[in-house]
């Protein structure tokens, strides 16, 4: 080792230990200075270590669940937009049911040699998921950044949407319209995003509606991030009394309008709807979508910021960067029906809600 250090710190025309920093990523070198000794390590015929063949590589992974939802894509756009400008080349990896999983993509991504990789909505969503996977990519030197979903298992930057003052918002805004009866509609409970949902829903429901919290949480209905999901559970709610409906995702939130038009309901006359994500084209379905948007761009430009920060050698913090979300007013929303939305059983007017 020494006598390779000497070898190439007098091809570079460094020190042996300006070298060292290099072969071992430390900070205190200057970009010429680097390449010096990475050119002199080729010259002399050293195989770069594989923390440095991804640097030079200039390569950025980034894994997506899926391309169906509008809200990945444009995930994707934004960050393959970010990485170009600075000078590297995204990779898109995308899981297909039935195909590669988050883990086969991460393998292929690291065996390409890429600089670093970010997460959209990936496993460290998942409660339920073994975070230990992190840590061995951790050990790879391979610098990572996570887009939604929050775990203090996993020592990364993360950045999220304020999943809980996004249903503060909807919730608010049903209430101004007179609705008492609100529904929630979302994807599974062991996601961190769905948590954070429900919580800030229920508890929302329980301080402006005087909810009960066994009440609050009868108002949630789990299903799958998709339209038939939403359909499903916006049915459920809405043969419930619902005259209100919050889906966790624009495509759920389309899910729901249909349901409501199956049970011959119009939106927003009889039923209201609210989506999230605010999804390129939702802006011109019939009607137009009431939905709270997610600030994707902010979000992926942080997220490609942290990541850039990690490869540099000047870690972001492990924390969570969170955006704030914006309610934004369309044609799927407007004042409560009168007289409609009772529950079987129950009784008292206007001040009825669904109990389950």
């Amino acid at each position: 080792m020494t006598a390779r250090l000497a070898d190439i710190a007098a091809q570079a025309g460094v020190s042996e230990a300006t070298v060292s920093r290099v072969l071992n990523g430390k900070p205190g070198v200057s970009p010429a200075t680097r390449e010096s000794v990475l050119a002199a390590l080729d010259l002399l015929g050293y195989e770069r270590p594989m923390r440095l063949r991804r640097l030079s590589a200039g390569l950025v992974g980034l894994i997506t669940p899926e391309l169906e939802n509008p809200i990945f894509p444009a995930f994707a756009q934004v960050i393959g937009q970010a990485l170009t400008r600075q000078g590297y080349t995204p990779v898109l990896a995308t899981q297909t049911p039935g195909g590669s999983t988050e883990d086969e993509l991460t393998e292929m991504l690291v065996d390409r040699g890429v600089a670093g990789i970010i997460f959209v909505s990936g496993l460290h969503a998942d409660t339920t998921a073994d975070t230990q996977r992190y840590e061995q990519l951790r050990g790879k030197g391979v610098p990572f950044v996570m887009v939604n979903g929050f775990s203090p298992k996993v020592r990364a930057p993360f950045v999220s949407p304020d999943d809980r003052a996004a249903m503060r918002l909807a919730v608010t805004h049903l209430i101004s319209l007179g609705h008492e009866r609100i529904g929630l509609a979302l994807g599974p409970a062991r996601f961190v995003p769905v948590q954070r949902k429900t919580e800030g829903f229920t508890t929302s429901l329980r301080e402006q509606l005087g909810l009960s919290p066994s009440e609050a949480e009868s108002m949630v209905q789990h299903s799958l991030y998709t339209l038939e999901g939403g359909q499903a559970a916006a049915g459920t709610l809405i043969d419930h009394g619902c005259t209100a409906v919050v889906c966790a995702s624009d495509m759920m939130a389309l899910g729901a309008i249909r349901a409501a038009r199956q049970r011959g309901l119009a939106v927003p006359g009889d039923v209201s709807v609210i989506g999230f994500d605010d999804s390129p084209l939702i802006a011109f379905t019939d009607p137009p979508l009431t939905t709270i948007r997610q600030p994707v761009t902010a979000m992926g430009q942080a997220a490609v910021r942290a990541l850039l920060e990690e490869i540099g050698g000047t870690p972001a913090p492990h924390s969570e960067f969170v955006f704030l979300p914006e309610l934004v007013v369309r044609g799927s929303t407007a004042s409560a029906p009168q007289g409609r939305g009772s529950v079987p059983g129950r009784t008292g007017g206007g001040q009825d809600r669904p109990g389950g």
